[in-house]
Order: C-alpha cells, then structure tokens, then sequence
C-alpha cells in the first residue's frame, strides 16, 4: 500500500479530502477518509471513498444552494 511522508497510509482519492481544502464544518468527511484509509486496500475500499466524496460534494452543493 502507498505511504505518504511520516508512513501515513495514502490513497490518490485522499487529494480530494486534504483538510486546508475542506470548508468549514466539512472535517468529518476527511477524518472519515483517513478512518476508511485503515482498511485493507481493494477495490472496495477505493469504492468507499469514492462514495464518500460524492457524499462530500453533494453537501457541499447543499450549502451553496440554500
């Protein structure tokens, strides 16, 4: 499995759940991210945080049409 500097687990979905890039209030789906990270790396795991990304982005389009 790839590691980022420090051993920290990485996959290349994680780009889009960096913390500084998050809005406000949006932590929870990064932190869930690195959570998921923790999994054996398959498929299914790339599965579960393509999933959580969609779910990020709907939220995010939540907020923006009030």
């Amino acid at each position: 499995m790839p590691v980022a500097d420090g051993g920290v687990r990485y996959d290349h979905m994680m780009q889009f759940f960096k913390q500084e890039d998050l809005p406000d209030g949006f932590e929870l789906f990064g932190q869930l991210a690195q959570k998921i990270l923790e999994l054996p790396s398959n498929p299914e795991r790339t599965m579960a945080l393509r999933k959580l990304l969609e779910a990020k982005d709907c939220a995010e389009r939540a907020v923006v049409f009030k």
